[in-house]
């Protein structure tokens, strides 16, 4: 919740400067990541980043490979905290430098590709909100992060999911805007 010690560890690492050491190419980590992406049991975490503008909040969104947009998000992959692997994903993903709170505030549900009709295929997401100070490069350039009003950021997360999951996914926009007015 907001208020909560925020994280330290790689987000520190993003504030003071130092580059976050990335596993090279073809490492066990990496093979190993990718194995797992679809391990239902892996802990699934996401970034909610946001800025003020007039004093409404914006969302930062990042496409995936097929083009759907998302917040920047993935699996708890040997970080220290949650919060920790939600900063790291809005680094890498969206190239966001901020403040990632400790406690993640709701979950929602993300179908991961493969048989939609299969109930092993979703996942449950922990959003975390992140509070952007700076943008750099992203790691991965086909993300392409953009920032959208509230409104325009719900429109964008419902396309290509089914209402159920548009819903739940939608609510976070709604949750977190919310939170970030109580700041």
């Amino acid at each position: 919740m907001p208020g909560h010690t925020k994280t330290v560890g790689v987000l520190t690492q993003f504030l003071s400067g130092q580059n976050y050491p990335l596993p090279p190419a073809g490492s066990s980590r990496i093979r190993r990541n990718l194995s797992s992406a679809l391990d239902p049991e892996r802990l699934q975490v996401a970034a909610v980043c946001y800025r003020l503008r007039r004093g409404k909040p914006e969302f930062l969104l990042v496409r995936t490979r097929i083009g759907h947009w998302t917040f920047p998000k993935g699996g708890v992959d040997g970080d220290a905290t949650p919060a920790d692997a939600a900063a790291r994903e809005a680094y890498e993903e969206a190239g966001v430098k901020g403040s990632v709170e400790h406690l993640p505030f709701t979950c929602y549900r993300h179908r991961k590709p493969g048989n939609p009709r299969s109930r092993r295929f979703v996942a449950t997401v922990h959003a975390h909100l992140c509070e952007v100070k700076q943008l750099v490069r992203p790691l991965e350039d086909y993300r392409t992060p953009t920032w959208f009003r509230a409104d325009k950021a719900k429109r964008r997360l419902e396309k290509c999911r089914s209402s159920e999951f548009a819903a739940e996914i939608v609510s976070v926009i709604d949750q977190a805007a919310r939170l970030i007015r109580r700041l």
